[in-house]
């Protein structure tokens, strides 16, 4: 039995995929999920959008699967053995892997050992949906990175993305020299969040503009785009790491140590108090557009161009803040 519950049965808008081939979705009438013992129902106000969301899913997913790993809403329905949240209580979460569905819907399902953040009173549902996997991700390369005496130097293979932007900001709070690339057109915009030096990755030799910053290479690279690991490789220097946020494959050299971000790793106190540094502006959490729910598909399609500023988001107009 749940605690006061709502209104069982009928129907939720929500996106699906329609041809797994091209990644494209498309809506659909799907049923509202229903909330078990250890589960929260919550009505999405708004979105976060991302890349992989049309092909993270579940293996068992069906045709009427909603897609979808991050949002930000008001609880809606608490199982029967959640003590934590209460019905109203407005939070953020990842609900990766949810075999009830995902958060391209009016309603979803989240365990409640899943990452929550409950959300500052005065924060918004968009920046708040848009923080929970950029930020998770970033944190935890930050984790797999180790300790950095004050003063290193590190550079952002996509500086001007969801993580790159976060990543950038996190480095120079650390006190550490940032170099980070992006395209021309993002320069100004990244060296306002503090990089020390841009590069254009379009240009043929610009690792060696990184060794012209740091003439024995970087202490460190964080490499966020596919392919850019091994891209990195020649500006860090001997006995430095790299990790990679795609998870590239390495054939490494000079002692240079390629790691993957360190899933395993709780950040969730760190990425609470992210958001409350978005809140204060302490931290800029950069959103090119917000869409309309109805423009799901539009967004989709923005984000799979790998040219995204920051983090896009979908809001619920329907959803009342």
């Amino acid at each position: 039995m749940v605690k006061m519950p709502i209104e069982h049965g009928g129907t939720v808008k929500a996106f699906v995929v329609s041809d797994p081939e091209a990644g494209s979705i498309r809506s659909v009438e799907a049923d509202k999920p229903l909330t078990g013992p250890d589960e929260l129902l919550v009505r999405l106000c708004a979105v976060g959008v991302g890349i992989h969301d049309s092909y993270f899913l579940p293996p068992n997913a069906g045709p009427l699967f909603p897609i979808g790993i991050e949002g930000a809403g008001i609880v809606a329905e608490v199982g029967a053995g959640v003590a934590d949240y209460r019905i109203g209580d407005r939070i953020a979460f990842v609900s990766s892997m949810q075999p009830k569905g995902g958060t391209w819907a009016e309603y979803a399902i989240v365990d409640s050992r899943s990452l929550i953040l409950p959300m500052p009173a005065e924060l918004d549902f968009v920046r708040a949906a848009g923080l929970p996997v950029a930020g998770n991700t970033t944190l935890r390369a930050f984790s797999a990175l180790g300790h950095l005496p004050d003063g290193a130097s590190i550079f952002i293979a996509g500086g001007s993305g969801a993580i790159g932007t976060l990543a950038l900001q996190v480095a120079r709070r650390r006190g550490w020299r940032v170099g980070a690339s992006a395209s021309a057109h993002n320069h100004d915009f990244i060296r306002s969040l503090g990089a020390e030096l841009t590069v254009d990755y379009h240009d043929h030799g610009w690792t060696d503009d990184i060794r012209g910053w740091m003439p024995a290479g970087v202490d460190a690279a964080i490499a966020v785009q596919p392919g850019t690991s091994s891209e990195c490789l020649p500006a860090v220097r001997d006995g430095g790491i790299i990790i990679t946020v795609s998870g590239d494959h390495v054939e490494t050299e000079r002692a240079v140590t390629v790691a993957m971000v360190d899933y395993q790793s709780d950040v969730s106190g760190d990425l609470q108090q992210m958001m409350s540094d978005v809140l204060s502006g302490a931290l800029h959490l950069e959103i090119e557009h917000v869409y309309p729910f109805d423009e799901a598909a539009e967004a989709l399609a923005r984000v799979q161009t790998r040219h995204v500023r920051g983090k896009l988001a979908l809001r619920l107009t329907d959803h009342h803040e």
